[in-house]
């Protein structure tokens, strides 16, 4: 794995995305705006579909998402559309809304599940996403915040995380929702 670090400067191998589970996902968007002057948001209306798998299973649960930039750090809001099993729903049955995971960006993304599988940890979600590759969320482990997401650092995720924080470098306060792609 290289240590390159990407246009968003976010490395790979680290931590680049903090991600939380959320009830109401344009109340959340506005409290990261007000409180945290986090913003533009990038908002995905809907995000599952084939290839999702859930611990095993193919998973049909549906997400809204919103992604912005604090520095570097990706911030992910993800808000469950169903009551489908899902790594979303387990979170909220579990602990409530609020933190789901860390997003660590990995360009050997499949050598380091199988690593990752052969050392005992538990895969809970694997699903295909649109930058090129699937992501794949592991257990925490005892007294962990939350899940562990590899993503896939591949150009794709490189070219539209940095685009997503280029419009959030001295960003004016207008459009506070954009679309996602």
């Amino acid at each position: 794995m290289s240590k390159k670090t990407m246009g968003f400067g976010g490395e790979i191998g680290s931590i680049v995305q903090m991600a939380y589970v959320v009830k109401d996902i344009h109340e959340a968007i506005d409290w990261w705006i007000r409180k945290a002057g986090v913003g533009p948001w990038f908002f995905l209306p809907s995000f599952g579909g084939e290839g999702h798998v859930f611990r095993g299973q193919p998973c049909t649960s549906d997400v809204a998402i919103a992604m912005s930039f604090a520095g570097p750090l990706n911030i992910e809001l993800l808000m469950p559309l169903d009551d489908n099993p899902s790594v979303y729903k387990e979170t909220i049955d579990r602990v409530g809304y609020g933190f789901h995971h860390f997003g660590i960006a990995r360009d050997d993304i499949e050598e380091e599940v199988e690593r990752r599988l052969a050392k005992g940890e538990v895969l809970a979600h694997r699903a295909p996403v649109p930058t090129g590759g699937k992501v794949a969320y592991f257990e925490g482990g005892p007294g962990a915040p939350g899940f562990v997401e590899l993503i896939p650092a591949t150009p794709g995720m490189d070219e539209g995380f940095t685009n997503f924080w280029r419009q959030t470098q001295d960003w004016d306060g207008k459009d506070p929702i954009r679309p996602f792609g």
